[in-house]
């Protein structure tokens, strides 16, 4: 009998692979419209565009133009400068139409410009400068504007400019987009409180069953600290300062010794709407910044914990995920709707935070005059407010598609009445001050009774009547149920009004 020769399974499969050329993948990176290299500018960027308009390399160029226009203007409007002359209406209108008129043309133009100049301050300040040059063709051949081109820039660092331009971006991003989207969240969760300000809750410290409390009021704590943090990023500084190279007005003195330098600072940084700063190096030194960022980071820790609660609610039963889910909830097991938005939101708020923490630590510190740690830095604060912006519609979303299920939190409440131990000896520990015997070692006598196993509404109702308390004492106590333990809670949430 013949045997089969052994199997030799290797001999399926090439030791090494066939020779063929090989298979080239595009290159990503040059396709075009441009893929995004982060989820912000890509997966995310309907939630987050309206940052675009203020926190931007496109809107800091844009500022930083409307700085210069504003600088040359301040200039010549005060006199500041010997000689200059006087720009009429039309002309001041010229140049702040370089501003509102700023588009992807004038991007790009910036873009060729700052190839050559290498330097993206020099590369705003020669744009301007051939906007002048251009000016009679708009406005004819008697403008001046062409006179006052070595005005532009005039007397500046880079820092004076870019700190300006800074501060107005970040009070745009944050007074025109951040906030009102953090305070619609806010009054979100504030109308959720109030709906439920009523509906009893078994609350759990250290996870284990507690003092009732009412879903409204553990709403209405959360957003009374949401509106502390957002008072304090309402009331924000934003400092500017623009003095030099050094922050002493030395060319300014140099070319204008006449002037009073630190006066026309201050009205101009006041002109734009900012804060001025008279003592600086070649930097403003960033603290209001840290200040800022340090505050909406405690922001977003207060709504982290607001995600991780109602996600733990979730979980319990409390909240049914039903409104607004024609989303796939699970890929494999579809009785599933997962809690993504608050999943999503607390990634988010983890990374916004870290970010704003680096920001704020970073920026408060510069060697002697001046180094450029901040200008890689402030090109961050985009992301960093933007994941935060994220996390909020997130959350938003989340809570819209809630429903409150009181009846699971009744039948949770029903199933710990040991949390009554509490009540029973306080109400013992205020007879025995009252002078009724008998009303000894309440928490103890309590302990013995709850701590380890469940009790029934008739153990405890048995427990009180033989306690012997006053009988409207005894009555009170063998009316009350856990879901009747809640204190003021409901009342609490008026606080929030």
């Amino acid at each position: 009998m013949e045997h089969a020769a052994p199997i030799d399974e290797s001999a399926d499969v090439p030791a090494t692979p066939p020779t063929a050329p090989a298979a080239v993948r595009r290159t990503l990176a040059d396709l075009t419209p441009p893929i995004a290299l982060g989820p912000l500018d890509g997966r995310y960027r309907s939630a987050v565009a309206p940052l675009v308009d203020h926190l931007s390399e496109a809107a800091l160029n844009r500022e930083r133009v409307h700085v210069e226009v504003e600088w040359l203007i301040h200039l010549t409007s005060h006199h500041v400068v010997p000689g200059a002359p006087t720009l009429s209406t039309e002309e001041r209108q010229y140049l702040r139409d370089v501003v509102t008129t700023f588009d992807d043309a004038t991007i790009a133009e910036l873009a060729a410009t700052e190839r050559v100049t290498a330097h993206d301050v020099k590369a705003v300040e020669y744009l301007l400068k051939q906007r002048l040059a251009a000016a009679p063709q708009t406005l004819g051949a008697d403008t001046v504007l062409p006179q006052v081109g070595e005005l532009v820039h005039f007397a500046c660092t880079s820092e004076d400019v870019n700190n300006l331009a800074y501060a107005l971006m970040v009070q745009g991003g944050v007074r025109q987009v951040w906030l009102p989207a953090a305070h619609a969240l806010v009054d979100d969760i504030a109308a959720m409180a109030r709906a439920n300000a009523a509906v009893p809750m078994l609350a759990r410290t250290h996870g284990q069953p507690a003092t009732p409390t009412t879903l409204g009021k553990e709403l209405a704590v959360l957003a009374h600290r949401l509106r502390r943090q957002l008072r304090r990023v309402e009331g924000a500084e934003y400092l500017g300062k623009i003095n030099g190279a050094t922050g002493t007005y030395g060319a300014h003195l140099a070319a204008v010794p006449g002037a009073d330098w630190v006066r026309v600072s201050r009205t101009f940084v006041e002109h734009l709407g900012l804060t001025w700063n008279p003592l600086t190096t070649q930097i403003e030194s960033h603290d209001w910044q840290a200040e800022l960022y340090a505050d909406m980071a405690r922001f977003n820790r207060v709504l982290h914990n607001l995600a991780t609660d109602v996600w733990t609610y979730i979980s319990m039963g409390y909240f049914a995920q039903v409104r607004g889910q024609g989303t796939v909830g699970s890929s494999t097991m579809p009785h599933k709707v997962n809690p993504i938005r608050f999943e999503n939101a607390e990634a988010n708020l983890e990374l916004s935070s870290a970010l704003l923490d680096t920001l704020g630590a970073t920026l408060v510190t510069s060697r002697l005059q001046r180094d450029l740690t901040d200008s890689t830095t402030q090109r961050n604060i985009g992301p960093a407010v933007g994941h935060s912006l994220l996390a909020i519609d997130n959350v938003r979303r989340g809570l819209a598609g809630l429903d409150v299920d009181a009846a699971a939190m009744a039948r949770d409440l029903d199933a710990n009445w040991e949390v009554l131990g509490e009540a029973v000896q306080s109400a013992m520990r205020a007879a025995g001050v009252a002078g009724v015997p008998g009303m000894d070692n309440p928490y103890e006598r309590l302990k013995d009774l709850t701590r380890g196993r469940r009790i029934t509404g008739d153990d405890l109702r048995t427990f009180v009547g033989g306690l012997g308390l006053p009988d409207d004492v005894a009555a009170r106590l063998a009316a009350m149920t856990p879901a009747t333990y809640t204190g003021v809670a409901a009342q609490l949430v008026d606080y929030l009004d």
